[in-house]
């Protein structure tokens, strides 16, 4: 049936193995995706430590609603507007508009 399997981390690079118990837990749970990451990472990442140690990187952006400066953990893309925590959280209260 199934086979243990060794998978490269995506985040540290590192092999980890899906277990074929794992994967046979992931068949009857109906995921379709292997894991990308060991369990050191996915750890990481649940407490928010982002495989590199808890930093992240944030870009600094005009708010497109109230002009107020802000940082956000994304790179805007031109075209598309980008709205300060207050803005952004006003707006998906409103429904958006």
């Amino acid at each position: 049936m199934y086979t243990d399997k060794t998978i490269s981390c995506i985040d540290c690079g590192g092999p980890f193995t899906f277990t074929a118990n794992e994967q046979e837990f992931y068949a009857q749970k109906g995921f379709s995706n292997e894991p990308k990451r060991c369990k050191v990472c996915r750890d990481k990442r649940k407490t928010g430590g982002y495989g590199d140690g808890g930093s992240r990187q944030l870009y600094s952006v005009t708010c497109d609603a109230c002009g107020k400066a802000t940082q956000v953990p994304f790179n805007p893309t031109n075209g598309k507007p980008v709205y300060c925590r207050d803005c952004y959280r006003d707006r998906r209260a409103s429904g958006g508009r």
